[in-house]
C-alpha cells in the first residue's frame, strides 16, 4: 500500500501511465484493422480489375445454325456481365464454322459434327473441341400433312426419291416437297447419318434453304413439305413426326430410344485464351445450364448414352 501524500501521488501517476498505455494499444489495434481492411479492399479492387481485363476485347463465333439460339443468348448474358467484352455470333453452317476457325478467320467454330467429319485430318488435329451440350433433331412437316409417324425405311425412301406422294405412307393424295440444307450444314450431315443411315439424298428433287430459321418458315408456308430441324427450332408452326413410333423428346434422346441427335461443339484453333476462354468457360457454367434446357437443348451430363 502507498502511504502518505507522496505515495498517493505516485499511485495516481502509475494509474495514468497504465491508462495511456491501454488507450495507445487500442488505437494501434484499430489503425492496424483499418489498414488491413484497406489492403483487403485494394486487393479485391485489383482482382476485379484483373478479371475485367481478361474479359475485354472482341471475338467472333460462327457456324452451326442449330446452336445459334443458345450461343446468341449466352453471349448476350455474358456481355451484360462484362460490358468491355464484345461477342459476335454468326451462323453459316457447321462446315463453314469449322473452315473459318481452321483458317483463323474466327475465334470459335460452332459445329453439330466432329471436325474430322468435315476437315482434313491434319487441319482437324489443330482444333480443340469444347462440347457444350446435346441437340436432338426431328423430322418436320407442314402442319396440314396428315401423317404423324414414319418408319426409318419410309423416311429413307422419301429423301432418296422412291416415295413421292403422302398417300404412299397413309396421308392424303398430295405431292411430297422436300426441303433440304446445303452440303455445309451439320444438321444435314447429322440427319443423313442417323436418320437416313448414310444414304445419299436424291439430287434435283429438293429445295435448299441456308439456315434452320429459313427451313422452319418454308415448312410452315409450303403445303406437303418435309424437312428436319433441331428441337431448339421446333414450335407450333411445324409438326414433328415420330420415327418408328418414338417421339423426338428429351427423355427419349437421353435414354437412347431416339437416335437422331448430336453433340454441339465449339472449336478453337489451339487452346483458348483471354476472352475466348472466358466465354467458353461460361458456356458450360451452371448459369448457362438453365438456359440450355430452357431453349430445348440437353446438358451432356443428362445423357445416358454417348457417341
Amino acid at each position: 500500500m502507498f502511504k502518505g501524500k507522496k505515495g498517493f501521488l505516485s499511485a495516481i501517476a502509475i494509474f495514468i501511465i497504465v491508462l495511456m498505455t491501454l488507450v495507445g494499444c487500442g488505437k494501434q489495434s484499430t489503425d492496424q484493422n483499418q489498414n488491413s481492411s484497406s489492403e483487403n479492399q485494394s486487393q479485391v479492387q485489383n482482382q476485379n480489375s484483373s478479371e475485367n481485363s481478361e474479359v475485354s476485347g472482341s471475338i467472333t463465333a460462327a457456324g452451326s445454325s442449330a446452336l445459334l439460339p443458345l450461343v446468341e443468348q449466352a453471349a448476350s448474358q455474358f456481355m451484360s456481365k462484362h460490358p468491355d467484352a464484345k461477342i459476335n455470333v454468326q451462323a453459316g453452317g457447321s462446315g463453314t464454322g469449322l473452315k473459318l476457325v481452321s483458317e483463323g478467320s474466327v475465334d470459335i467454330g460452332n459445329s453439330d459434327i466432329f471436325a474430322e467429319e468435315k476437315l482434313d485430318a491434319d487441319k482437324a488435329k489443330e482444333l480443340v473441341d469444347h462440347k457444350v451440350c446435346v441437340v436432338g433433331f426431328a423430322t418436320v412437316v407442314n402442319p396440314n400433312v396428315k401423317v404423324d409417324n414414319l418408319t426409318k425405311q419410309q423416311l429413307i425412301d422419301i429423301f432418296t426419291g422412291k416415295i413421292t406422294n403422302w398417300k404412299e405412307v397413309g396421308g392424303d393424295d398430295q405431292k411430297i416437297v422436300i426441303l433440304n440444307r446445303p452440303p455445309s450444314s451439320g444438321t444435314r450431315a447429322t440427319f443423313k447419318k442417323y436418320a437416313l443411315d448414310g444414304q445419299e439424298e436424291a439430287q434435283g428433287i429438293a429445295l435448299t434453304e441456308e439456315s434452320s430459321g429459313a427451313i422452319k418458315k418454308a415448312i410452315a408456308d409450303t403445303p406437303g413439305s418435309i424437312s428436319y430441324l433441331a428441337l431448339s427450332y421446333v414450335d407450333n408452326s411445324v409438326k414433328a413426326l415420330k420415327l418408328d413410333g418414338v417421339e423426338p423428346t428429351v427423355e427419349n434422346i437421353t435414354s437412347g430410344k431416339y437416335p437422331i441427335w448430336s453433340y454441339e461443339h465449339m472449336y478453337t484453333k489451339g487452346e483458348p485464351t483471354g476472352l475466348t476462354k472466358a466465354f467458353l468457360d461460361y458456356m458450360v457454367s451452371d448459369e448457362v445450364k438453365s438456359l440450355v434446357t430452357e431453349l430445348g437443348y440437353i446438358p451432356i451430363s443428362d445423357m445416358k448414352v454417348s457417341r
